[in-house]
């Protein structure tokens, strides 16, 4: 029993810490994405990027990534939307 409580507490806080990452890079064709999670979960609701139900990653492409993160700054007119503003080569 101590086994499964300590294994369930080490699928845990390994879930948690990877949620806690300060940043995310995301390869792409223009140049990578640097992502400041920590930046952004200070600021927002984790449901305005991970939906309504639990947090989890999020599964990130080009169109996605210009709806989702593009369109947000551009509504809340903060962060970056120019191409070369988030792509570094």
């Amino acid at each position: 029993m101590d086994k499964i409580l300590a294994a369930i507490a080490l699928t845990l806080a390994c879930a948690v810490s990877a949620f806690a990452a300060d940043t995310v890079v995301f390869p792409a064709k223009n140049g990578n994405v640097t992502f400041n999670h920590k930046a952004h979960s200070a600021k927002l609701e984790c449901k305005l990027c991970h939906g309504a139900g639990a947090p989890s990653k999020i599964e990130m492409n080009r169109d996605k990534a210009h709806v989702l993160c593009k369109g947000c700054h551009t509504e809340k007119k903060a962060g970056p939307t120019k191409c070369g503003d988030c792509h570094k080569k």
